[in-house]
């Protein structure tokens, strides 16, 4: 199955957020959630405890301005249409992204969300407000993590000890360099504490390996898929010990362009993957960075490594975005259909003017009822969110 995405200049006049079958497909709905923002990107979506299904993202005018902030819209049970989005951040000097909703074990929901200046990833911490009303509020901002360049993007994984882990990436800058992504490093901080406090953890040998998700797998079993910045292959490594170390992230047999990937265990415990099919073998498009449309300024105290030779890849198009899915535990993804299919054009982040086409950095989740949710960027323009039935996936 293959579906081709619509011209961007049409985007912003459905973006009301009701959800509508497919015309063609049985099982399949679509809607584009609401925004008062020029670009919207980086969706992640989680359901509340009262059975709420909810959506983040960060929106504004570009990735790595001022101006942009975190935003949160909700689908309650039983409903067809996403709520309008309510702004969780608002620091008029500072680019807060990566969001993402974590049901604690005592019942808060935690949000969590980078913060930085410009595009200096190299100098961002970790924000967080905590929920203690089942996330229909939020309380004060703090900050979890202040090592600069700690970068989040996936889910918080409690194992079986009760510790914590929160997937994370440093944006390790070169010496003299502005950051482009070409040491940044894989870790988890760990919690023994309910969040009170947190270590790092780095995972050996993982230069490039970023945007760490977590899969429990069953005991002290799991297994951990990684974007990799140098645009090749999703990463994948292994821990044996409920999350405490990591073997080395080695490639799998599905590309990846540079750009972050989602995968969750699904009821019957396959593995279900959303991605990019494509990598730098595939397109000799390039950019110079993700930031190369905006203006630097200091990063302020960062980790600073050696020149390590290889070069971050960008630019690699963002298309067509597909499911996978794996029956042997991640070893092998033989099933795939293609959610959304186009040129994937991502040499600009220009959402103004209509210029970015791609369809990226998903989010999957499936219900009790089997029902997949999936959320992702479209163009930048607009979040969109997709529903399949059971019977739909490949």
């Amino acid at each position: 199955m293959h579906f081709t995405g619509l011209p961007p200049e049409a985007v912003p006049a459905l973006m009301t957020g009701i959800i509508s079958p497919h015309p063609a497909v049985d099982g399949r709905a679509e809607a584009y959630l609401p925004s008062p923002c020029i670009q919207n990107h980086a969706a992640n979506l989680a359901f509340l405890p009262d059975g709420t299904l909810s959506c983040v993202w960060f929106g504004g005018t570009m990735e790595g301005m001022g101006d942009i902030s975190i935003y949160m819209s909700r689908l309650t049970p039983g409903t067809t249409r996403w709520s309008e989005p309510e702004k969780m951040s608002d620091d008029p000097e500072k680019s807060e992204q990566n969001p993402l909703i974590f049901n604690a074990p005592n019942g808060k929901v935690w949000l969590l969300y980078t913060s930085q200046t410009s595009g200096n990833q190299d100098g961002s911490i970790v924000k967080c407000r905590i929920s203690d009303d089942g996330g229909r509020s939020f309380g004060p901002v703090r900050i979890l993590c202040d090592s600069p360049g700690t970068f989040v993007r996936q889910q918080i994984v409690v194992n079986g000890r009760g510790d914590w882990l929160l997937p994370v990436f440093r944006c390790v800058g070169l010496n003299g360099q502005r950051w482009s992504g070409d040491a940044d490093t894989a870790a988890v901080l760990i919690s023994r504490d309910g969040g009170a406090s947190w270590q790092m953890h780095d995972i050996a040998d993982s230069l490039g390996a970023v945007h760490m998700n977590i899969l429990p797998l069953g005991g002290d079993e799991m297994i951990a898929f990684y974007r990799n910045r140098f645009a090749e292959n999703i990463l994948s490594s292994r821990s044996s010990d409920g999350g405490e170390t990591w073997s080395v992230p080695e490639p799998t047999e599905l590309p990846n362009n540079n750009s972050s990937i989602q995968a969750t265990i699904l009821n019957d415990g396959a593995i279900a993957m959303v991605y990019n099919h494509s990598n730098a073998t595939m397109s000799d498009a390039r950019r110079q960075s993700l930031y190369d449309e905006i203006d630097g300024d200091e990063a302020g105290a960062a980790v600073i490594a050696a020149d390590s030779g290889r070069k971050a890849v960008w630019g690699v198009p963002r298309a067509p975005l597909s499911l996978a899915i794996s029956r042997d535990g991640g070893k092998s993804f033989p099933h795939r259909i293609d959610l959304d299919t186009g040129d994937g054009f991502c040499l600009s982040n220009n959402s103004k003017d209509s210029l970015n086409r791609e369809f990226s950095y998903p989010s999957i989740i499936q219900g009790r009822d089997g029902v997949l949710h999936i959320a992702y960027t479209y163009y930048r323009r607009a979040i969109k969110y997709v529903r399949l039935a059971p019977q739909s996936l490949p």
